[in-house]
């Protein structure tokens, strides 16, 4: 049964109270969702709102680094420790949560929570919100799970988008267009606490070498292989390639290094906790997806100072003017992503330039606070039963 629509007096009562906001994700152990997660929940904890985060994740030895993270921040955390198809297992416990927490709004994260707790949501009478933070589809093709997900958008009360590229794809979707809101990312304010000598002796990497440094999950939505294909066209340039992360790609991608050889040239230093701290070590950070949302790692590079050049897909034209804040390439052509990242290194001085604009940008556009406001304000919109516009 969905909640009536409450009157204006009852709109009022709840116009300055507290919230309670209950999130359900299953986190990696690092990532943009991640990061996007903790600083809302950490955010509206700080605010004076009841924040409970349920993580869903699979049985393993010590805890996951993400809730690790969650509860240092202060935030109460339901840990449902599951296999990965434990899918009747985990309604059944996320049912029982709600029944207990009984919050005033459900705000889920990724493919698995939105697919399958949409509907018991809904049935127990809470107000629910997913957030859509970037899209896998990549052709004219899409996964079974980002179809199902896709679908449960429509089940939603509010469907954030990250970015403008977004809602329109979920427009396209027939997801009903005031559902839609979109809330790009924001930057935490937090930078790096390496500075770009102690981040190379972290990394391993020479303090006189010229690195080109790219980070995220190694799937094929995010480009790694664009990537090295394009460092493969600068031999002559000598650069060292530093990759941060891991994922399912990272032996096809270890074949593709060793193909092109470039063996000597790129290192992989699989997952690094707060990657953001390790930036400084990079003369130009690479961000090669094929789609993207509103990507946190061009944040992070932009609060570091480092010189960008990114594919120009999904949310990034908005985070970054193109060549004045960072070079922007057509997104899947390792020759284009090439030329650009050959422009930013032979002339350092204005890449460094572009950096300085690009971090000016973050603090004038990406502070939190406004963020906090924009999903404050839906939460309370939902939560005092208006329609949602």
């Amino acid at each position: 049964m969905r909640r009536p629509f409450c009157t204006e007096s009852q709109r009022l009562a709840v116009k300055n109270s507290a919230i309670s906001i209950l999130h359900i994700l299953a986190p990696c152990h690092a990532g943009g969702l991640e990061s996007v997660v903790l600083t809302l929940a950490e955010g509206h904890h700080r605010r004076g709102h009841t924040v409970q985060v349920v993580a869903v994740v699979e049985p393993a030895q010590g805890e996951h680094p993400f809730v690790s993270t969650l509860r240092s921040a202060g935030l109460q955390v339901r840990l449902l420790e599951l296999p990965a198809k434990a899918y009747f297992t985990e309604r059944r416990l996320v049912r029982g949560i709600l029944r207990e927490v009984r919050p005033d709004v459900v705000h889920t994260h990724g493919y698995r929570p939105d697919v399958l707790h949409v509907g018991i949501a809904r049935r127990c009478g809470f107000p629910t919100v997913t957030t859509l933070h970037g899209a896998s589809r990549t052709t004219g093709k899409s996964s079974i799970s980002e179809r199902l997900q896709l679908m449960s958008m429509r089940r939603f009360d509010a469907v954030v988008a990250v970015s403008h590229a977004i809602a329109a794809q979920l427009k396209k979707q027939r997801i009903p267009a005031d559902r839609v809101h979109v809330i790009s990312n924001a930057w935490n304010g937090v930078g790096p606490r390496l500075d770009r000598a102690g981040a190379r002796q972290s990394l391993g990497i020479p303090d006189d070498a010229t690195v080109v440094g790219w980070a995220g999950r190694l799937v094929h939505a995010k480009g790694a292989d664009v990537f090295i294909r394009a460092m493969a066209k600068l031999n002559d340039l000598g650069t060292m390639v530093s990759i941060i992360g891991d994922g399912r790609e990272l032996e096809a991608l270890r074949s593709l290094t060793s193909s092109l050889r470039l063996d000597r040239r790129v290192i992989f230093h699989g997952t690094v906790q707060n990657a953001r701290d390790f930036l400084p070590a990079f003369d130009l950070l690479v961000l090669s997806s094929r789609t993207e949302g509103t990507p946190i790692v061009l944040c992070e590079a932009m609060a570091a100072g480092v010189p960008i050049v990114a594919a120009a897909v999904g949310g990034v034209p908005d985070v970054l003017r193109a060549n004045t804040d960072a070079l922007l390439a057509v997104p899947d052509d390792p020759e284009a992503l090439a030329s650009a990242i050959r422009s930013a290194l032979e002339d350092p001085t204005l890449a460094i330039e572009r950096a300085r604009e690009a971090r000016t940008r973050l603090g004038s556009h990406f502070s939190t606070g406004p963020w906090l406001d924009s999903y404050e304000q839906l939460y309370r919109t939902l939560t005092a039963g208006a329609r949602v516009s």
